[in-house]
C-alpha cells in the first residue's frame, strides 16, 4: 500500500491511467472553458449587436414642447443644463452604470433667416438657432470665430453654421441676417438680428452628438412644394437667453447614450427593468417626456441568449453524460486488465477495504492532477467564471472509479463482462426502470414545459435518458436479425460469414453501445437544430421578402413597374396595394358592416407567381389570386380566418358573390366575394390577423381612379438596392406631381428592402456566435467521443476476439479471412451504435422544439426539425469512418498482443 508500491503500478499500467487522465481532463476542461467561452462571446456578440443598433435604439431621450420660457426663469440655459446631471442621479443604478456620452440641447423653433447674401435662387431657408454641451469639443474652426458673448454690442445673436451649410447657402463668417418668428399666415411675430461669427466643420460627422433632428450638418429639404429648407446653427448660452427672453419659444433635451462596451450579459434583465422603471423616476422640475427604444434590442437578445443558453445547456450535458459513460468504461476495461491481480490479493486474504486503498492510492497519484490541469487549462480560456465546485466534484468521483471498478472486479470470480455479473433479471429490471424513466421524463416535459430560455434538471436529463433507453432498446433487437444472418451464413460455403455474424450477436455490449449511442445523438442533435434554424432564418427571410427585393411607398406612378423592370438585372416586377385599415361597407351606398378594421392588400399573382419562381422563394400563390377580374363583379379574396368569421356572421362575401362585401380602395367601390380562408400571405405583414389579400383588378378606363401601387416586389439577385430606391422616389415624385396627392402631404420616402439584408439580420441577433461555438462543439465532440466509445467497445472484447482468431490461425484461417471475419462482426456493431444515435438526435428535436425557444433566433417563425439529406450523408461518413476507426483499433492491439502469445498463456492471460 506504499506510495513507491503504488508509483510502480501506475507506471506499470501507464496507458490505462492515461487514459482515464486525459478523460478526466478533458472533462474539468469542458466544465471549466465551455461557460467561460460562452461569457466571452455572450459579451461580444452584446456588444456588437447593440452597438449596430441605429440610434433611436440607444438613446434615452428627455424632451420638452417648444414653449415660452417665464421671465422669472431667466436665464434658462444655465438652469435647464444643470437637469443633465441630476436626471441621470434619478435613473436606476443599472440604467445608470450603462451611460456614456450625455449630451443637453436647447433649440428655438424655427425662424425665417433673411439677410443680403441670401440671393432668391437659394429659396425659403428656416433656421433653428441651438445652444447645448459638446458641439464645440465635437468641430472645429475654418473660418472666423465661436460665439463667446452669444450677443454684439449691438444686439445681434452670435451664430456659427457647419461648413457644409454655409457652403450650400453661400454664405461666410461676418455676414448678417435678420431672423424673424413668423405665424401661419407668414405675418411677422418676433424679429431678431443675427450675425455669423465663424464657419466649423465636424471632427467625426458619425459623432453622436449630431445625432439629432434636425440634423446641424445639413440643410432638411422641403416638405412640399413652397415650404423652406430648414438648418440650425449654434450659438452660445448667452444668446440662446437673449432670444428666449424676448418671448420666443424653445424646447430643451437631455439625451443618453447607452455606452455597448458598458453593458453585461448578467445585468441584462436588471437594466431592461431599470428602463421600464424611467417613466417612474422623471425629473419634476419641468414637464418632460422620455422617448427610447433601448429596450428593444435589448429584450430581443435577452430572449435569443436564454434560447441559446438552453440550447448550450443541453449539448453540454449530452457530451458530459458520454464523457462520464467513457470514463465508467476506461475504469472497468483497466479492473478487468487486472482481474487476476485482484483476485489473488482476495485469495490472499485482502479485505474490501484493502482493494479500495488499493486502488485509490493509485488514482491519487494522477487523476486528481488531470482534473486541476483541466481547470488550469480552462481558466487560460477568454472569459469569466471558473466553476470550480463543479470540477472537484468531477475530479472526486473520477478519482473514485477506478478503486469501485477494482472492487466490483474483484468481488467476482467470472461471469459475462458484457452483464457486469448481473443476472438476467436484475438487467431487465435496470432496463425497463431506465425505459419508464425516460418515456415519463419526455411526457413531463412536454406536458409540464417550461419557461424558454430556463434550464432545469428535467430539460437536461430527458435527453441523455431517451438516449440511453433507445440504446437499451438497439440492444435487445440487435441479435435478432444477426441471428437470422447466421443461420444463413451456416447454410452457405466458408465459415467467415458464419463465424463473423456469429460472434457479432454475442459480442455487444451495453456500456459501449450506451456511450456511442449517447455521442452520435448529440452531434446528430446539433445537426438538425442547426439546420433547422438555417431553414427558419430562409423561411422568415421570404416571409418578409418574398422575392429579391421589395419597395414599399406611399403611391407610385403607373409606370413605375416598368421602369423597374429595365433596370440591369431585374428578371421580374410584381406591384402591390396595401391598405392598412379598411372597414367593409354592407352595400355600394356605403352602409357600414358590422366588420372591425383589417388589412386589404392587393396583389397581380400572375407576375407576383414570376417574381417568387424567378426569385427561388417557396411562395404558394393561390388560385383566387391569380384571377383576372374588372371590377364589375365580386373579386375572388383569400380572407383570414377572423375576417372570415366575422363576414359569415354579417352574412356577407359569400362564395356565390350574391351579397358581395364591399371594400373602399383608393375611392373605388369594390366587391368583394370570399374564395378561401388561408392564415398567412407572403405580402400580408407580420403580426397582421386580419386581411384580405384581392387579386388586381383591371379597372375599365373610364373609371374614376385608377389605382396606384404602394409598392413593388422584384426578382433579380444582383439588383442594384440604390438603384431602385431612385427609379422609386422619381416615380412617387411624378405621381405627387400628377397630383393624386395634395402638395402639403408628408409622403414617406420609399423603402427598398432586401431578402439577403434580412436574413442577414436574423443571423446577427447577437448570439449567433454562441450557437455556433454550441453547434461545433456538440458535433465536433460528439463524432469524437463516438469515435472513443467505438474503440473502447472494440478493446472490450478484445482479448476474448484475440484468442478466437489464434486458434483459428492454426487452424489455417489466412489474414484475408481474418480481415474478413472481423469485418462482418465489427459492422453490426458500428451500424447499430451510429444509426441508433443518428435516429435519436433527429427525433430529440421534434421533443424538444417547443420548449427550447428557437424561434427568438428566427425572427418568430416555428423551427421545424427534419430530416436533411446532408445529415444523411454526414450519419453515413461517420458510419465509414467509425468502421475504419474500429478495424484499425482491432488490428492494432492484435500486433501489440502477438496473437500466438495469447492461445500459450490462456483464458486470464
Amino acid at each position: 500500500m506504499s506510495l513507491p508500491g503504488a508509483a510502480r503500478r501506475v507506471r506499470a499500467y501507464g496507458g490505462q491511467f492515461l487514459l482515464l487522465a486525459v478523460l478526466t481532463l478533458v472533462t474539468a476542461l469542458l466544465i471549466t472553458g465551455v461557460p467561460r467561452v460562452a461569457d466571452r462571446l455572450t459579451g461580444q456578440g452584446l456588444t456588437e449587436y447593440v452597438a449596430g443598433q441605429p440610434v433611436a435604439r440607444r438613446d434615452l431621450t428627455y424632451s420638452t414642447a417648444p414653449d415660452v420660457v417665464p421671465a422669472s426663469e431667466q436665464p434658462v440655459a444655465a438652469s435647464r443644463g444643470t437637469l443633465l446631471a441630476a436626471i441621470e442621479e434619478k435613473m436606476p443604478a443599472e440604467v445608470r452604470d450603462t451611460i456614456g456620452e450625455r449630451w443637453f440641447a436647447a433649440q428655438t423653433v424655427p425662424g425665417r433667416l433673411r439677410g443680403p447674401t441670401l440671393s432668391d435662387d437659394k429659396g425659403l431657408i428656416d433656421l433653428h438657432l441651438r445652444a447645448g454641451t459638446g458641439i464645440r469639443e465635437a468641430a472645429t474652426l475654418v473660418g472666423g470665430r465661436w460665439p463667446e458673448r452669444g450677443v454684439t454690442p449691438a444686439g445681434a445673436i452670435e451664430v456659427t453654421l457647419a461648413e457644409t451649410i454655409a457652403t450650400t447657402l453661400g454664405v461666410a463668417a461676418g455676414d448678417r441676417f435678420r431672423l424673424s418668428l413668423l405665424d401661419a399666415d407668414n405675418n411677422v411675430l418676433n424679429s431678431r438680428p443675427v450675425d455669423l461669427v465663424g464657419v466649423w466643420r465636424p471632427n467625426d460627422p458619425a459623432g453622436g452628438v449630431w445625432d439629432t433632428l434636425p440634423s446641424m450638418l445639413k440643410l432638411s429639404p422641403p416638405e412640399g412644394d413652397g415650404q423652406p429648407f430648414v438648418g440650425v446653427a449654434y450659438t452660445a448660452d448667452a444668446g440662446l437667453n437673449s432670444i428666449t427672453a424676448g418671448e420666443w419659444p424653445v424646447a430643451f433635451g437631455w439625451r443618453y447614450r447607452i455606452a455597448p462596451d458598458r453593458l453585461e450579459p448578467g445585468r441584462l434583465d436588471a437594466l431592461i427593468a431599470g428602463v421600464d422603471g424611467l417613466d417612474r423616476a422623471l425629473p419634476t422640475e419641468v414637464k418632460v417626456t422620455l422617448s427610447q427604444g433601448v429596450d428593444i434590442p435589448l429584450r430581443r437578445f435577452a430572449d435569443s441568449l436564454a434560447a441559446a443558453r438552453t440550447l448550450l445547456a443541453v449539448i453540454a450535458a449530452g457530451l458530459l453524460a458520454t464523457l462520464a459513460g467513457l470514463t465508467l468504461l476506461a475504469a472497468r476495461l483497466a479492473a478487468n486488465r487486472r482481474r487476476a491481480e485482484f483476485h489473488l490479493i482476495r485469495a490472499r486474504g485482502g479485505s474490501t477495504g484493502d482493494v479500495l486503498r488499493r486502488g485509490l492510492a493509485e488514482s491519487l497519484l494522477v487523476l486528481p492532477a488531470a482534473a486541476g490541469i483541466g481547470w488550469l487549462l480552462g481558466g487560460l480560456l477568454p472569459g469569466a467564471g471558473s466553476p470550480w465546485l463543479w470540477v472537484l466534484i468531477a475530479g472526486l468521483l473520477a478519482t473514485l472509479l477506478p478503486p469501485l471498478a477494482a472492487l466490483a472486479v474483484g468481488r467476482r470470480a467470472g461471469g459475462r463482462s458484457d452483464l457486469g455479473g448481473r443476472s438476467p433479471a436484475v438487467r431487465l429490471t435496470v432496463e425497463v426502470a431506465v425505459l419508464g424513466l425516460a418515456v415519463l421524463g419526455a411526457f413531463l416535459l412536454r406536458r409540464r414545459g417550461l419557461t424558454a430560455g430556463s434550464v432545469d434538471p428535467l430539460l437536461v436529463s430527458v435527453p441523455v435518458l431517451l438516449a440511453i433507453a433507445a440504446a437499451l432498446v438497439a440492444l435487445r433487437a440487435y441479435p435478432w436479425p444477426l441471428r437470422l444472418v447466421s443461420r444463413v451464413a451456416a447454410r452457405a460455403r466458408g465459415s467467415v460469414a458464419f463465424l463473423g455474424a456469429a460472434r457479432a450477436g454475442r459480442a455487444a455490449s451495453t456500456g459501449p453501445l450506451v456511450v456511442v449511442v449517447l455521442a452520435v445523438a448529440t452531434a446528430a442533435f446539433c445537426g438538425v437544430v442547426a439546420t433547422g434554424i438555417e431553414t427558419g432564418r430562409d423561411t422568415a427571410a421570404a416571409q418578409a421578402v418574398p422575392g429579391d427585393l421589395l419597395v414599399r411607398g406611399e403611391r407610385f406612378a403607373p409606370d413605375t413597374a416598368g421602369k423597374l423592370a429595365e433596370l440591369p438585372g431585374v428578371r421580374a416586377v410584381a406591384p402591390l396595394l396595401t391598405v392598412p385599415a379598411e372597414r367593409p361597407y354592407a352595400d355600394r351606398a356605403g352602409r357600414p358592416a358590422p366588420v372591425t378594421e383589417l388589412r386589404v392588400v392587393l396583389v397581380d399573382g400572375e407576375r407576383f407567381a414570376e417574381v417568387a419562381s424567378a426569385a427561388g422563394v417557396p411562395v404558394s400563390v393561390p388560385d383566387p389570386v391569380r384571377a383576372r377580374a374588372d371590377g364589375s363583379t365580386p373579386l375572388p379574396a383569400l380572407v383570414s380566418p377572423a375576417v372570415a368569421d366575422e363576414l359569415a356572421d354579417a352574412g356577407l362575401a359569400d362564395a356565390q358573390g350574391d351579397r358581395p362585401a364591399w371594400l373602399d380602395v383608393q375611392g373605388n367601390r369594390l366587391p368583394v366575394r370570399t374564395a378561401a380562408t388561408v392564415d398567412e400571405f407572403a405580402l400580408v405583414g407580420d403580426g397582421v390577423a386580419r386581411f384580405v389579400v384581392l387579386p388586381w383588378p383591371a379597372l375599365p378606363a373610364d373609371a374614376p381612379h385608377q389605382l396606384a401601387p404602394t409598392g413593388f416586389v422584384l426578382a433579380g439577385a444582383g439588383v442594384d438596392a440604390a438603384e431602385v430606391d431612385r427609379v422609386a422616389r422619381e416615380g412617387q415624385n411624378r405621381y405627387l406631381r400628377i397630383g393624386g396627392v395634395g402638395t402639403g402631404d408628408k409622403a414617406r420616402a420609399p423603402e427598398v428592402t432586401t431578402r439577403s439584408a434580412v436574413r442577414a439580420d436574423l443571423g446577427g441577433t447577437g448570439v449567433n456566435g454562441l450557437l455556433v461555438f454550441g453547434f461545433a462543439l456538440g458535433a465536433g465532440g460528439g463524432a469524437v467521443l463516438g469515435l472513443l466509445g467505438l474503440a473502447l467497445a472494440v478493446l472490450a472484447g478484445a482479448r476474448s476476439r484475440g484468442q478466437v482468431l489464434s486458434r483459428l490461425r492454426t487452424m489455417g484461417l489466412s489474414r484475408r479471412q481474418w480481415r474478413g471475419m472481423l469485418m462482418v462482426e465489427l459492422t453490426p456493431l458500428v451500424l447499430v451504435s451510429v444509426l441508433t444515435g443518428a435516429v435519436v438526435g433527429a427525433l430529440l428535436p421534434l421533443l424538444l422544439t417547443p420548449v427550447l425557444g428557437l424561434p427568438a433566433f428566427t425572427g418568430g417563425v416555428d423551427v421545424r426539425p427534419q430530416f436533411e439529406p446532408g445529415l444523411v450523408a454526414g450519419v453515413s461518413v461517420l458510419a465509414m469512418l467509425a468502421l475504419g476507426f474500429a478495424i484499425t483499433v482491432e488490428a492494432v492491439n492484435n500486433r501489440r498482443m502477438r496473437l500466438g502469445e495469447v492461445l500459450r498463456l490462456g483464458e486470464e492471460s
